[in-house]
């Protein structure tokens, strides 16, 4: 039987590592044409190494910042070009950083929002005319955060309810044109988000930004290839909501029978930050 991945035109944004890189080699492996990109021009490089693609595969690896407006519009005119109209989007890129709202920058909520939730809105805006056209998928990456609010991460949260509340919209939108729109919500992935996160204040149970990544080495519970394998059985499912690993099965439940109190009873057990 034939891969549903196998030729089809998949574009993946944050490539360069975690879950974005065991997306790219996991499409690869089945067939694909890709489109890889990212701001991290080595991990690109890297991604792109890592693969052992086929040389029937066609690949194309980009520098493309999702915050950039512009450049999503050349990127998706680019794609189309070169390798044909894309058939399913996976948005990926993301990034967290860490602090209280209060002590937070507006800068800093606004550099989250302008990454996690724009970046995602840009690229569906850009690549829906070819989405429409090849019946295709959208794969929007929200986030455990998405279901859950979390104290030192307002600006994360706030993005991923917003890629879920947006994803979960559209794809009502879109189900009569042929084209699905798949929301993904991770938990714990052992991934570099944390460890990447910028510090704009220290919350209060911790005293240095090792010990966040600690906790956050010990919640990643999933592999980003595990992670990957069960995005890509949703989207090729063409399913509305795909939730990875048990913990955030578990936190989704809590929150629905607890929707008040449930953070008192979620918070031991969950990192500063998931995905």
């Amino acid at each position: 039987m034939r891969d549903a991945f196998e030729g089809k035109v998949c574009v993946v944004t944050g490539a360069a590592s975690g879950i974005g890189r065991a997306v790219a080699i996991n499409l690869a492996s089945r067939g694909a044409a890709l489109a890889i990109s990212d701001v991290n021009e080595a991990g690109l490089s890297e991604t792109r190494a890592m693969m052992n693609a086929p040389a029937s595969n066609r690949i194309r690896v980009d520098r493309l910042d999702v915050a950039d407006a512009a450049a999503i519009e050349r990127y998706a005119a680019m794609i189309k070009e070169s390798l044909g109209e894309a058939d399913y989007v996976f948005n990926i890129a993301g990034l967290t950083r860490v602090g209280t709202f209060e002590e937070t920058p507006l800068s800093s909520f606004e550099k989250i929002m302008d990454v996690n939730f724009w970046g995602v809105v840009r690229m569906s805006k850009a690549f829906l005319p070819q989405l429409i056209a090849t019946k295709g998928g959208l794969i929007n990456i929200s986030s455990l955060f998405g279901f859950i609010g979390y104290a030192g991460q307002a600006h994360y949260c706030a993005s991923k309810f917003g890629v879920r509340g947006f994803s979960e919209t559209i794809a009502q939108e879109l189900e009569p044109k042929g084209v699905r729109v798949t929301s993904v919500h991770p938990g714990g992935v052992a991934t570099a988000i944390a460890r990447n996160a910028a510090v704009d204040a220290m919350p209060a149970q911790y005293t240095e930004k090792s010990e966040i990544d600690a906790r956050f080495d010990k919640a990643a519970i999933t592999s980003p290839e595990r992670a990957a394998e069960i995005i890509l059985d949703g989207a090729a499912k063409g399913r509305r909501r795909v939730v990875v690993g048990r913990d955030a099965k578990v936190a989704s439940f809590i929150q629905r029978l607890f929707p008040e109190s449930y953070w008192r009873k979620l918070t031991p057990f969950l990192p500063t930050d998931v995905t």
